[in-house]
């Protein structure tokens, strides 16, 4: 059974960012960074992009680094999962 789950976690989007707010009820706003080369300019550039997921159990506050994982529709928003939080 755990590997039917190990091969779905396998084919899902994974990511890392910090938590910027947790005011709504089992929803947590996660600020995901990248960082890619312009080719234009030739320089590095920080891109950052704001997901909103589902906390089931409402661990993750303010300020912790959290993985998001691909999932169903949960509403308008939100259609990632929180996977774990990273101290």
């Amino acid at each position: 059974m755990s590997e039917q789950v190990e091969q779905e976690h396998k084919s899902k989007r994974k990511l890392i960012g910090m938590v910027v707010s947790d005011k709504n009820t089992k929803t947590i706003v996660v600020a995901v960074t990248r960082r890619f080369k312009a080719p234009t300019y030739n320089k590095y550039i920080h891109d950052t992009k704001k997901y909103h997921a589902h906390d089931e159990k409402e661990q993750a506050k303010v300020g912790d680094k959290v993985t998001i994982i691909e999932a169903r529709p949960h509403s308008k928003l939100k259609r990632w999962d929180l996977l774990s939080i990273n101290n």
